[in-house]
């Protein structure tokens, strides 16, 4: 009788478990992940280019994937700027979230010749072949600014850090 007891008790636990546990959580997508889920889930970039300084703009344009021409970058907005003789490139890439930002600075530092931190900015600054660039996240941000030393290119990033939200 005992054992009998201790069967059906066994056997109703093996029913509920089979009929209350539903489909198993999806593991949370790890930090490196969310530009990459992006562009495999074909999520078309938005143009951003109202979020751009307008002074000496040349021209801008949506890249649907690798912004700037980095692997690892999704899509994004670049506009083209000219003063002058000067000239110089600014990007954004809105990103998953805030963490996929942050995540995406140590591409390029690796993508970067002497990469260097600017703690006042918490971005880098570095050459991408001979070019400069600065690049820096604000919130679920990816922004950068390319061409210029890091001085002018620190100011334009300030710029355009001020007109995300």
């Amino acid at each position: 009788m005992r054992a009998k007891i201790v069967l059906l008790g066994l056997a109703g636990i093996a029913v509920l478990c089979s009929t209350g546990c539903g489909d198993q959580p999806k593991p949370a997508a790890s930090p490196a992940q969310p530009a990459t889920a992006a562009k495999s889930q074909g999520v078309k970039p938005v143009d951003e280019t109202h979020r751009l300084p307008k002074q000496n703009l040349v021209e801008s344009k949506v890249v649907d994937r690798e912004l700037m021409g980095k692997a690892f970058m999704p899509g994004g907005t670049l506009a083209h700027y000219k003063k002058g003789k000067l000239e110089y490139d600014v990007f954004l890439a809105h990103m998953v979230d805030a963490n996929a930002a942050v995540f995406a600075l140590p591409d390029w530092r690796k993508a970067l010749t002497d990469a260097r931190l600017v703690p006042s900015f918490g971005g880098y600054f570095g050459l991408d072949g001979d070019r400069p660039v600065f690049v820096f996240s604000k919130g679920s941000w990816l922004a950068g600014v390319a061409g210029l030393p890091q001085k002018d290119a620190d100011a334009i990033a300030r710029e355009v850090a001020a007109r995300l939200d």
